[in-house]
């Protein structure tokens, strides 16, 4: 029994499509980290980037009314300005690290669509102990173990 040369060449047309709508859909929303000295090197209008970096002290300005936020994240090396518009993450504030992703625009500023904040790897626990209530809250949970 031998196949049909019609239905090796629809099953050949249906592999190819389906290889290329993978590729097409990784190729798009492939998205690259890079730092604010890269792209400053060679900034690309319209490309899509996570950059990263530290958000620069005095460079937050907040607008609630409106929702825009503008600040500089820089690498010590380069300051790039960013636009987000938005209300930026409860973790998010000056001298702390960032990471945006967004598309460098041709006004020389890079307009973010999301701000990752970053935290310190550092843990410290909170001292809940000098928090008013605390102490009758941990009294009350004890004497429910018991």
């Amino acid at each position: 029994m031998s196949l049909k040369p019609k239905f090796v060449v629809g099953i050949a047309i249906l592999a190819v499509a389906i290889a290329y709508m993978i590729y097409a859909g990784v190729t798009q929303s492939a998205v690259y980290f890079i730092t604010p000295e890269e792209l400053v090197a060679s900034p690309t209008p319209g490309k899509a980037y996570r950059l990263g970096g530290m958000v620069e002290k005095g460079s937050v300005k907040w607008t609630p009314a409106t929702l825009d936020l503008a600040f500089s994240i820089s690498d010590g090396v380069a300051k790039i300005p960013v636009r987000h518009h938005g209300t930026p993450p409860d973790l998010f504030g000056e001298g702390r690290g960032a990471v945006v992703e967004g598309k460098w625009n041709k006004g020389g500023f890079f307009q973010a669509t999301q701000i990752l904040a970053k935290h310190s790897e550092e843990y410290k626990a909170p001292h809940d102990g000098a928090k008013p209530g605390y102490q009758e809250l941990m009294k009350s949970l004890r004497s429910a173990d018991k």
